[in-house]
């Protein structure tokens, strides 16, 4: 079940240009039987076209949450959640940035930009895995979410 209803798989988009842990990521969803589709893109420019279902991603669904890294190539995770938040038909995506960096002006600065949450990457690979599966667990099976307003 999510949010008291019938369990749909989610879509979830994962913004991640670290090979390394984009197969730690997968491998928590295996690990833990997560049904949900993980979609991953490698790059800011990618995300938003993912995210605007433009180019490649024309037929991209529309993720129950994004996992955003900050450093990325080509537009940084501010960049890519700064045009998301502007957007009014994007703006309620939940996005948890999900990075290394634990300073106080990358914090700050992702919750200015009204990211819903801010995690910082466990070295160890077992408790990346575990902050992971916490993560999904948490946004699909204990928050509500706003609906799609394609689907009411």
């Amino acid at each position: 079940m999510r949010n008291g209803e019938a369990f749909e798989p989610a879509d979830i988009l994962l913004v991640e240009d670290n090979y390394g842990d984009v197969k730690l990521t997968k491998e928590a969803f295996k690990e833990g039987r997560i049904a949900n589709t993980l979609h991953v893109v490698g790059d800011g420019v990618e995300a938003l076209d993912f995210l605007f279902q433009r180019n490649e991603y024309a037929d991209a669904p529309r993720p129950d949450f994004v996992l955003l890294d900050l450093d990325l190539p080509r537009k940084t995770g501010d960049e890519v959640l700064e045009e998301l938040r502007a957007d009014p038909d994007r703006k309620e995506i939940p996005v948890i940035v999900l990075t290394g960096s634990k300073a106080q002006e990358d914090v700050v600065r992702s919750y200015e930009l009204a990211a819903n949450a801010y995690l910082t990457k466990p070295v160890d690979p077992g408790e990346f895995i575990d902050t992971i599966l916490s993560t999904e667990q948490y946004w699909l099976s204990i928050v509500r979410l706003p609906t799609d307003p394609d689907l009411e």
